[in-house]
Formats: C-alpha cells, sequence, structure tokens
C-alpha cells in the first residue's frame, strides 16, 4: 500500500511528486509512466534513414519521463491571462506564486543562467493595438529544448532513489477500493492511499474512459486547429528579441473568431508528433546556439467550441488530423504564395523558395484539409501580423498542417483539484484546467502541498 501513487510523469507529476518527498520524505510514493525514463527517450527520425514519423508503440516525444514538455521549447509562461484556468481554484495571486515557485526550482536545477522575458513596459503592445491585434501580457523563462532536458534529468536523478518509478507501465484502470485506489497495469496492481493522475494532453481519451468509470462528471472543452508558420528568423527578430514568446491574438472580420499565435521557436525547427497514432507538427528551439537555425516557427491556432449536442470536440480535430495524414502521409507543407493561389505545393517550388524547411513533410494543398472558415481565419491573420512584422505574407512562408492542440474534457474538481472522491485528484494538462508547462507544474505543486497538509493535520 503506497501513500501516493501518481499517474504520468509529466510536469504535473514531477512536481507533485517532488513537493510531497521534500515535505514528507517518510512517504512511499509510486510513479506509473506510460513511456520510458528520459535517458531512453529516443525520437527514431533522423533526416536520413528515418524522415517522417513511422508511429512507434509509445511515441517517444509525446510519453516518457517529463511528459510532452520534455522536448519542447522549454517555455514557462508565469501568466493568470493564458496556459489554463488554475487561479480560478485558488486566485490569482496564489497562482502566480506557485508557477513563480516553479521557476525559482527550475533555475535551482540548471535553468539559472536561461533568460526570463517580460512583456511588462513594451512599445510593441501599441504597435499591436494599432493593427488591431493584442499582446497578452506574461513573464517568460525560456529554458530551451537543451537546458529543459537538463533540469528534467537533475530531478529525475534526485527522485528516482526515493521513489517507486514504473516506466513502460499504462495504466489500464483506476478502482476504488476500502481505504484507496487500485491502479491496474498490464502485469501489476497496485495500490494507495491516494492517488493523483496527471496524463497530459496525450492522455485525453484515457481520462475520458476513468470519468465514465467513476462517474465523474466532466463537461466539453475546446480544440484548437491551424498551421506551424516557418519564416526567416530575421522577419521576426525584432519581436524576438525583446519578448521571445509574443502571444498574438487577431479576432477576424468575418465570423470574429480568435486566432492567436502559439509557441513561437526564434531560430528553432518544426518537428512532428504523434497523438494516438495521429502525426500533428509542433515547433522546437534550442538554447544552444550551435543549434540554432535561420528560421523562426511559430503556430497560428483558431480556438473552436462546441455547443449542444456536438460534445466531441477531440474528435472532430482529430478527424481534421487524420485527412491530413491520408493526403501526406503525415505533415504536408504548403508555400503561402501557392495557397493563396489556389494551387499544391510541389517539391521543386518549395525548394527554389527562400525558406528552407526544417522539416521533411510533404508537399501538398492544405485548403483540401482545413475547414474553410479556419483557413480564411489563418489567411487574415497572416496579413494582420504582416503589418507588424513585413515579409510575413511572403510567397515562400512555409505553412506546415495540421497543428492540433487537444484539451481534456474539463473535469470537475473542488478548489483542492479533488474529485467528488476524497484522495483521488486530477492536475495538469489532463484534467482540462491547465495548458501549459507551468500551470500544469503549479497545479502539482499545490495539490502536493493540500496532501501534506491533510496529513499532519
Amino acid at each position: 500500500m503506497y501513500d501516493v501513487i501518481i499517474i504520468g510523469a509529466g510536469p504535473g507529476g514531477i512536481f507533485s511528486a517532488y513537493e510531497l518527498i521534500k515535505k514528507m520524505p517518510e512517504l512511499k510514493i509510486a510513479v506509473f509512466e506510460a513511456g520510458n525514463e528520459l535517458s531512453k527517450r529516443k525520437c527514431p527520425i533522423d533526416g536520413k534513414k528515418v524522415k517522417s514519423c513511422i508511429k512507434c508503440k509509445t511515441c517517444a516525444i509525446m510519453n516518457g519521463f517529463g511528459g510532452a514538455g520534455a522536448f519542447s521549447d522549454g517555455k514557462y509562461n508565469i501568466t493568470n491571462d493564458f496556459g489554463g484556468t488554475l487561479y480560478s481554484y485558488m486566485g490569482k495571486k496564489k497562482a502566480i506564486e506557485l508557477m513563480e515557485y516553479v521557476d525559482s526550482i527550475n533555475c535551482e536545477f540548471g535553468g539559472a543562467e536561461t533568460k526570463m522575458y517580460s512583456t511588462a513596459g513594451t512599445s510593441f503592445k501599441k504597435t499591436c493595438m494599432q493593427n488591431k491585434l493584442t499582446l497578452l501580457e506574461a513573464s517568460v523563462r525560456h529554458l530551451g529544448t537543451d537546458i529543459n532536458y537538463v533540469v528534467l534529468e537533475k530531478l529525475y536523478n534526485l527522485l528516482k532513489d526515493k521513489i517507486d518509478f514504473f516506466f513502460n507501465a499504462p495504466v489500464r484502470k483506476v478502482e476504488i477500493i476500502d481505504g484507496g485506489y487500485s491502479v491496474i497495469t498490464d502485469d501489476k496492481t497496485a495500490d494507495g492511499k491516494q492517488c493523483i493522475i496527471s496524463v497530459g494532453r496525450s492522455g485525453s481519451k484515457w481520462m475520458e474512459e476513468v470519468c465514465n468509470d467513476l462517474d465523474i462528471p466532466t463537461k466539453s472543452n475546446r480544440v484548437d486547429i491551424g498551421v506551424r508558420v516557418e519564416i526567416p528568423a530575421v522577419i521576426f527578430e525584432h519581436i524576438t528579441d525583446e519578448l521571445y514568446e509574443s502571444k498574438i491574438v487577431y479576432r477576424t472580420e468575418k465570423f470574429e473568431d480568435r486566432v492567436r499565435t502559439f509557441c513561437m521557436n526564434p531560430h528553432g525547427i518544426v518537428v512532428n508528433e504523434n497523438t494516438n497514432g495521429i502525426v500533428t507538427v509542433n515547433g522546437h528551439s534550442f538554447e544552444d546556439a550551435s543549434l540554432k537555425t535561420e528560421n523562426t516557427n511559430f503556430a497560428l491556432l483558431v480556438a473552436k467550441h462546441f455547443s449542444e449536442p456536438f460534445k466531441d470536440s477531440n474528435g472532430y480535430g482529430e478527424s481534421i488530423a487524420r485527412l491530413s495524414n491520408m493526403l501526406g502521409g503525415g505533415v504536408i507543407v504548403q508555400r503561402f504564395g501557392d495557397l493563396e493561389r489556389g494551387r499544391r505545393s510541389t517539391q521543386q517550388r518549395i525548394e527554389e523558395g527562400t525558406v528552407r524547411p526544417t522539416l521533411a513533410a510533404t508537399p501538398g494543398d492544405l485548403s483540401l484539409v482545413l475547414p474553410k472558415r479556419i483557413l480564411d481565419g489563418i489567411i487574415e491573420m497572416i496579413y494582420a501580423l504582416d503589418k507588424i512584422a513585413p515579409g510575413m505574407a511572403n510567397d515562400d512562408t512555409l505553412l506546415y498542417g495540421v497543428e492540433v492542440k487537444f484539451y481534456n474534457m474539463e473535469v470537475e474538481l473542488d478548489n483542492n483539484l479533488e474529485t467528488k472522491y476524497k484522495g483521488l485528484y486530477v492536475i495538469g494538462d489532463g484534467s482540462g484546467v491547465t495548458h501549459s508547462l507551468s500551470h500544469a507544474s503549479a497545479s502539482g505543486v499545490y495539490v502536493a502541498e493540500n496532501i501534506v497538509n491533510r496529513l499532519n493535520s
């Protein structure tokens, strides 16, 4: 019988474990993770022998110690303006304090030399407003994919001898037993007095099944659908040099849909991502100067919220991504000029362009994949951004599709992030409450604090 079982070794699970061991080292804790430990997480795509996703049994980019954030750009945004609604459970002041605490741990474990950027006092906000764009406020610590790995490695080395880790052990079922919870994998069962579920976005379908099995109420969330843009880094340099990560929102003229920039990677690379067997696109960048490229990439996403009777927002996003996979065998890439002219891109036109792609993707036509309303919004946004970053709407700007951000159904939780069952917590992006590294990590610390307080009372 463990004191606490944690399902998922992403940011939420890691920071829960860290805080529990720090405050109560005598606790017996187990962590179950569907993927590998950090050192064994290797994507087979090398650009030479393996050029595209081969759909591994467990995606090394999405699963394993560190979660989907392990090989991300390592951006920790300290803000209540985006990244989730954690503040609605504990108040805005407490949420910011927790995110700042997470930042202090990241600095302690290797991130101290990285830069903290801030939108506070920037004149760029006025420039955006003058062009019908809104710059969201935030402070952001950019660890970079390389330093992010170092931080996670040090955290794992600290935790591995104090906690029982079970890797390649996807949990199939969570059952309620006398005095706690039973966690069932393919080859073992473990019991715990308390259970923290932290399965991230890739665990959305599994989380839905658990909620159905245990009759935990949920409500439909949203899905974000769009493309990843790749441009010469110099076009956005005046923005990225000052802010690094700029969250810019545009409201379309025709439909008044919100289109936003997301996950900006100056001098970065575009990468594949495998979610539940569907290949989508994402971006990474590095702190190490030798790993930087000549391009900057970021996502342009349109959020879709659905009302009754349709509830499966993730299913909608998946169907669009599957269509892209069907047409392109994976991710499709298209020049903006080709999209505007209503023609598919070819390998020759891309090679003749001024932007050298950092991902081997299939030249194609995104208008055959993305719904017209979403594509119209993206095109409008590109022209709006061209006013603050001339060159954005160049013919050779590359658009990779599709990028989909899946959000879990929002699980009904109390102010302790606890379900209707005492001792069963749901945190991180798997809860539908958080949508970012910093918010997910903060939710892990918050639940650990509640458990410690309860045990000490």
